[in-house]
């Protein structure tokens, strides 16, 4: 009976508490997922390999973005469409992101 009962207070804690099995440091994760923008993130590199101005979104090939402490990889970004305009898929830029409301957001875009 004590073995059915922490299975089930187990599996209750994971619908609870789902980022907690997910995240690395569990005592953290729900303040990453809403913290707001950090002041004074860097510039990135990359280039743009999609955008999408209906949809707020832009793909980056990009390099390590040290203020989220993510590695170099290719990720879809939210981005207003004013950041966007003027910007076209190849075009290598500079650029600052963030978290915003839960979500990755490209903050600033410049041409490189």
């Amino acid at each position: 009976m004590r073995m059915i009962f922490s299975v089930l207070t187990i599996a209750s804690l994971g619908a609870i508490a789902p980022w907690a099995l997910a995240a690395g440091d569990a005592a953290s994760a729900p303040m990453q997922a809403t913290a707001p923008a950090a002041k004074g993130a860097s510039f990135a590199e990359g280039e743009i390999k999609k955008i999408d101005v209906e949809q707020s979104k832009v793909t980056i090939k990009h390099g390590p973005i040290d203020n989220l402490g993510m590695p170099g990889m290719t990720m879809v970004f939210r981005a207003d469409a004013a950041t966007l305009s003027g910007f076209k898929v190849g075009d290598a830029v500079k650029f600052k992101a963030d978290r915003v409301d839960g979500a990755i957001k490209v903050t600033e875009l410049v041409a490189r």
